[in-house]
């Protein structure tokens, strides 16, 4: 008995699975290598201006403790 109710249960949750992946909407190639590119772009910008103020701080503790 405690089979066929776990059964039950397994089929509603791929059933309901099924239906919440019909209702995504994927992006076009196009939208998905513009969004890409702006990820790489902003993360290569970030991670310049990080090692920017790491330079500055490292600067400004060295100038500080010579």
């Amino acid at each position: 008995m405690a089979d066929s109710s776990n059964n039950e249960k397994k089929i509603g949750f791929f059933t309901g699975v099924k239906a919440e992946f019909q209702k995504i909407s994927w992006p076009s190639k196009e939208d998905l290598l513009k969004q890409s590119s702006a990820v790489v772009v902003v993360s290569v910008l970030l991670g310049a201006l990080i090692a920017l103020l790491d330079y500055l701080a490292q600067f400004g503790v060295n100038f500080l403790t010579k």
